[in-house]
């Protein structure tokens, strides 16, 4: 079989897009902090949603068993986990997802547990929920971020109701192990806490490393855990609006039961059709995708030490993101205006992802190499 091309559209075809990525901001504004890449669709996604319109098949969102089987199919090909098809349930978002499960086991003024700097939207999902933030940050030594288990565990004793987690981690791209996952699980099991584990970025982990869904991690991780997955990062689909939910133990799935009818509907059907043929027939292309992203990780890696500045940048384990670190420039002001006026580029403030944040950037590299460059261009001729 033919290797597959993954290409990126001239800057001048990207801009003509009408997502939010490049209606944010002016023409002049190189946008990098968004979760979207700039590759074109997999062809198999591309199919499915062209068949659905030539069908004039834009109704609701019904049964759909295609898309449990393809994600248990993906699930077990990717990473050995097995998924009953038909306990599957779907969400408009992980974020959809996660928030309609915390109102069936919390209530207001409850404590949720996140690990900064995360992505920053937790932080409104729990704000929704009218529960109280408690973070237990990550540990870090030389950008290498890892759970801080004495800290979890402090918040855990302090009462915390549910902890969600990001796994692969975003911003930072740390992946955490099995032991490390089963680990948690016990802790959880002892306190009492249940684990909201968001595994969006899952399928975007590089060659030499492993992702482990938490729910394989241990019988503890299933008794005390839910996943919330989704294709739309890894096959740039977010649009679509479709995630899935995942529960394996018995007590789990019967929360999983007392979902609203509506968290189903409000899905798309779309979205449900697309990332059916993504997990089935994607994986190809989410290879290719992978490789590409290697070696824009690399080529952003060379730049930044090339290029006489101190920032630091550790390349990550998994997904698309530049964790840039500035703490050696002593970089004042507001940092996200500061890069919009100065150098035409918008970049995702570290302090959005909570105060271990603070003296950081986030840049997506998944676009061309040429925006790359460019983007590394304008940053260096603010901080320099």
């Amino acid at each position: 079989m033919d290797k597959i091309k993954i290409s990126v559209p001239p800057l001048s075809a990207l801009q003509a897009r009408k997502s939010e990525k490049w209606r944010a901001f002016p023409a002049d504004i190189l946008p990098m902090p968004f979760a979207v890449m700039d590759y074109e669709l997999a062809e198999p996604v591309q199919a499915a949603l062209m068949s659905l319109v030539q069908n004039s098949d834009a109704g609701y969102l019904g049964n759909v068993p295609e898309l449990g089987e393809a994600l248990s199919f993906f699930a077990n090909d990717r990473w050995g986990w097995q998924i009953d098809p038909s306990t599957i349930k779907i969400a408009a978002d992980v974020g959809v997802g996660v928030i309609e499960i915390c109102r069936l086991i919390l209530q207001p003024g409850d404590k949720i547990l996140i690990n900064t700097p995360v992505y920053y939207n937790f932080y409104n999902w729990i704000k929704e929920l009218h529960c109280e933030v408690v973070d237990a940050p990550l540990a870090e030594k030389e950008l290498r971020y890892c759970l801080d288990f004495s800290a979890i565990e402090a918040a855990y004793a302090s009462g915390v109701k549910v902890h969600i987690l990001c796994n692969p981690h975003n911003p930072v791209g740390a992946l955490f192990t099995k032991s490390e996952l089963a680990e948690l699980a016990d802790l959880a099991k002892q306190y009492g806490v249940r684990i909201m584990s968001d595994e969006i970025h899952a399928p975007l982990v590089y060659k030499e490393n492993t992702f482990t869904p938490f729910l394989s991690a241990s019988e503890t991780a299933r008794e005390v855990g839910f996943a919330f997955l989704s294709a739309t990062k890894a096959f740039n689909i977010a649009g679509l609006k479709c995630a899935q939910i995942v529960a394996q133990s018995e007590e789990n799935m019967a929360i999983l039961g007392r979902l609203p009818l509506a968290v189903h509907s409000r899905a798309s059907l779309f979205g449900a059709i697309a990332s059916a043929a993504a997990y089935r027939d994607g994986i190809p292309w989410l290879d290719a995708v992978i490789d590409e992203l290697d070696g824009s990780r690399k080529f952003l890696k060379e730049l930044i030490s090339t290029s006489g500045v101190a920032i630091g940048y550790r390349m990550p384990e998994a997904s698309y993101f530049g964790w840039l670190d500035l703490r050696k420039l002593e970089f004042q002001g507001d940092v996200a205006s500061r890069f919009i006026t100065e150098g035409k580029i918008a970049i995702a403030p570290g302090n959005f992802y909570g105060p271990s944040g603070n003296g950081f950037i986030r840049m997506n590299f998944a676009t061309s190499k040429e925006i790359i460059q460019d983007a590394v261009q304008r940053i260096l001729s603010v901080v320099q």
